[in-house]
C-alpha cells in the first residue's frame, strides 16, 4: 500500500468516526428529552434565553471556567466558552438559579 492509500484510508475512517459520533450523540439526547425541536437546537449548539444548565451542557459542553456569586437571594453563574488567552474568552453565558438569563459573544 502506498502512501496515498494510506492517507485516504485514514480520512475515509476519520470520517465515518464522525458521522458515527454525531448519530450517537442525536440517538442519545433523543432518549433524553425526546422532543425533536429541541435536539435539532442542541446538535446545531444553540442557546438562548430560559435554557437550563443541563441543556446547555448538553448543547456547548462544559465550559472552560465558571464565576459564580451567590446571593441573597439567587446564584449567578458567568459561564466562558472559547478560551483565547489566560484571562480572554470568545463566550460568556449568564446563569441566573441555573438559567441563561444572558450572553457576550466576541467577534
Amino acid at each position: 500500500m502506498d502512501i496515498v492509500s494510506i492517507i485516504v484510508v485514514i480520512a475515509v475512517g476519520a470520517i465515518a468516526f464522525s458521522i458515527f459520533a454525531r448519530v450517537m450523540r442525536r440517538r442519545r439526547l433523543m432518549q433524553k428529552y425526546g422532543d425533536a425541536a429541541l435536539v435539532d437546537k442542541l446538535m446545531r449548539r444553540m442557546f438562548w434565553t430560559g435554557q437550563p444548565e443541563e441543556q446547555l451542557i448538553d448543547s456547548l459542553g462544559k465550559p472552560n471556567e465558571i464565576d459564580r456569586k451567590v446571593l441573597k437571594t439567587k446564584i449567578k453563574e458567568v459561564w466562558k466558552y472559547n478560551q483565547r488567552t489566560r484571562t480572554r474568552f470568545g463566550l460568556r453565558i449568564t446563569l441566573e438559579d441555573g438559567f441563561v438569563i444572558g450572553w457576550d459573544q466576541k467577534a
